[in-house]
């Protein structure tokens, strides 16, 4: 059978595109490579109400672990910056019934699902891409499609197949390790983010509660870091009396592309979305939101890519103006904020949290406000930071 969209993976980037195009009356079938949508995850499962807003969602009441109402932004020597959400809380979700509520929605739209069926190559006729090539549990299968949606993950082999890049760049790329832990001795209310380079080379550790002693507690560090991700959160750990005493409930490890964001991400059959197309916070690492927002632009570009009968890399290309204008831009500023951040010394992040109020760190992290943030150095002296 020929479908009019294949989606390769059922996260949310991948759910939320077939969503739109099932919305949109297409053809939709969505390949999911692992045996359970939602088994592997790789974040602090963190989504804002802001984003949950702007995105219209009804999240059901068992997708979510615990209401966020503020952070606490750790500098290296242990003075707290406090953000407090005014007027809008934060969510932590759990990831396993998120996506695959996710899931469930593109279903009930019309998108057929399957699971265990791994794309390994791409079908091509001509210069355009077709469809894939799946290993099912039946065997080897062609599936045909008029346009491909590449939606699978950081190590996307679908965006890479395609030609929209040949490998991804270690310093754009955050190696991630997490516990999710009970037992422990935590503000349920609020997520807690430690930085300094000795606690995470140029990242951070993060408490995200999933209950009153219940959270995930990892750490993201750039790739080519000399230490495992490993080692830094275990020394965290053992360094927090509150943590400690723990046990662990689950393991989680992976990798969270931090930024190189794609000024391309179509080619004649195929558009790549999510973390597929690096679109992450590169301050934070969160990709929920951004998944998301990029499924339901690639959609109503596929839908107008069928009603011309044109699904060249020149009409799909319409993709990359409107997540470039809606998003890429804000984001670009946050990438430039990040790379600020790495280049300072513990000392140098001490100075800052002292001139920085809350609301200053969650405008950086927003991309919003850069000006704001360059009056401040100056009037505090930008060498100092520097």
């Amino acid at each position: 059978m020929k479908y009019d969209v294949v989606v390769v993976g059922a996260g949310p980037a991948g759910s939320s595109v077939a969503k739109r195009c099932a919305q949109h009356s297409l053809s939709v079938l969505v390949a999911e490579k692992r045996q359970e949508v939602g088994v592997y995850k790789r974040c602090g499962e963190g989504l804002s109400n802001n984003a949950v807003k702007r995105l219209g969602l009804k999240i059901p009441k068992n997708c979510i672990r615990q209401k966020i109402r503020g952070a606490h932004i750790y500098a290296p020597n242990g003075k707290c910056v406090e953000i407090e959400y005014k007027g809008s809380e934060g969510y932590v979700l759990e990831r396993k019934m998120f996506d695959k509520w996710l899931a469930e929605e593109a279903v009930r739209a019309g998108a057929t699902i399957r699971a265990k069926t791994n794309a390994v190559e791409l079908l091509k006729d001509g210069r355009k891409i077709s469809g894939i090539l799946a290993s099912t549990m039946e065997g080897m299968e062609s599936i045909e499609a008029n346009v491909v949606v590449a939606a699978d993950g950081v190590e996307s082999e679908m965006a890479r197949k395609a030609g929209l890049y040949k490998a991804k760049n270690p310093m754009l790329v955050d190696s991630g390790f997490q516990y999710e832990m009970c037992g422990i001795d935590i503000e349920p209310n609020v997520i807690e983010l430690f930085v300094g380079n000795e606690i995470a080379s140029r990242g951070y550790c993060w408490i995200f509660p999933k209950g009153k002693d219940v959270a995930n507690v990892g750490v993201g560090i750039l790739g080519n870091s000399t230490q495992t991700a490993k080692h830094y959160l275990d020394r965290f750990i053992e360094s927090k009396e509150n943590l400690r005493k723990g046990s662990v409930l689950e393991v989680n490890a992976g990798c969270v592309p931090v930024g190189g964001f794609l000024k391309n991400m179509v080619s004649n059959g195929l558009v790549a979305v999510g973390d597929a197309a690096n679109q992450v916070n590169p301050l934070h690492g969160g990709g929920i939101a951004e998944s998301i927002t990029a499924g339901i632009i690639a959609g109503n570009v596929i839908k107008k890519a069928h009603d011309k009968r044109d699904f060249t890399a020149r009409i799909l290309s319409e993709y990359n103006n409107i997540w470039w204008k809606e998003r890429g831009n804000s984001l670009k500023k946050v990438e430039k904020v990040r790379e600020m951040f790495e280049k300072m010394s513990d000392e140098k992040m001490n100075r800052l949290a002292d001139v920085l109020q809350g609301e200053d760190l969650y405008d950086l992290a927003h991309g919003k406000n850069i000006i704001k943030l360059a009056k401040i150095l100056v009037k505090y002296k930008a060498k100092a930071f520097f």
